[in-house]
């Protein structure tokens, strides 16, 4: 028996769900509050609009072509396997040349808001292209493939902090280190519930090298990582004590859902899901920081 899809929904005939189900749109509950959070730390506000519009135009263009790309490497090894076989490439109601399209166009989306932004994101932009694009081959020829997402999701607050400042001060690097540990924790979740799948695929993946159990403890220690960067990261940035308590509030859920993964490892999804609740708590714990004075 396969593998269930954490994330999985009755395929629909209508285009616009094929699309949606194509760029991932449900995982937009982990990745938007992120990036929020960290635009309101970067501006210790709201930041103009012409730079927000273009950071989330980047941003959302980033997220296409890469989900675009995957799909596209991935068709062949989604039509071998029953559960991605309904897909909307492999069951031929999208072509491979409109992924490859929308690749191409997202990614010259990502350039042209680049360059409207400033020099230095320009600069930088091809570099988050080649990692957003890069992961799709990752997966055949190592077992890190799942730490190399957790990267392109730790893209986010440098991307976000270059974009409205043009700047990378190095306390970013410790929200990088937090983005990443985070991204690690979640995709190595995602992938226990793809184990036997991939292992018949011939896929690699963190849960497929280390086994069930070791991966569970290695989901809880990136969380722990994850909390510590992020509470530096907050110190660093001088932000209010609310932060804080965001921040402790979300590390009792994760050992809690650390927990019950480690006794339910066959059943990935509470998990899974919990990841976007946390991430809506860590918004919350930002904004409450950054716009309610703190007496």
């Amino acid at each position: 028996m396969e593998a269930s899809d954490p994330l999985s929904v009755p395929p629909g005939p209508g285009k616009l769900r094929d699309l949606g189900r194509f760029l991932e749109i449900q995982t937009l509950g982990l990745n938007v509050p992120l990036a929020l959070a960290f635009v309101f730390v970067a501006a210790a506000g709201v930041p103009r609009l012409l730079p927000l519009a273009l950071v989330i135009v980047a941003f959302v263009a980033a997220r296409n072509a890469g989900h675009a790309f995957n799909r596209w490497t991935d068709r062949q090894l989604d039509a071998r396997n029953p559960r991605t076989a309904s897909r909307a490439l492999p069951a031929g109601r999208l072509s491979p040349a409109f992924a490859l399209g929308l690749t191409a166009l997202s990614s010259a989306v990502v350039l042209i808001a680049a360059w409207l932004l400033n020099p230095l994101a320009l600069l930088l932009a091809p570099v988050a292209l080649a990692l957003v694009l890069g992961y799709s081959y990752t997966k055949r020829v190592s077992s890190l493939s799942t730490a190399f997402l957790g990267l392109v999701q730790a893209v986010t607050p440098a991307a976000v902090f270059v974009g409205l400042d043009a700047r990378l001060p190095p306390a970013v690097l410790l929200a990088v280190g937090g983005v990443f540990a985070w991204g690690t924790a979640f995709e190595t979740v995602h992938s226990l519930g793809d184990l036997e799948s991939d292992r018949k695929l011939g896929l690699r993946s963190l849960p497929v090298r280390l086994g069930p159990e070791r991966s569970v403890l290695l989901v809880g220690a990136l969380h722990g990582a994850a909390m510590a960067c992020l509470v530096l990261f907050g110190i660093f940035e001088g932000l209010r004590p609310t932060y804080y308590l965001a921040l402790a509030a979300i590390g009792v859920g994760f050992a809690l859902t650390d927990r019950r993964l480690a006794s339910t490892v066959s059943d990935v999804r509470p998990t899974f899901e919990r990841h976007f609740l946390f991430a809506a708590l860590y918004l919350a714990g930002v904004a409450i920081a950054v716009f309610v004075p703190w007496p």
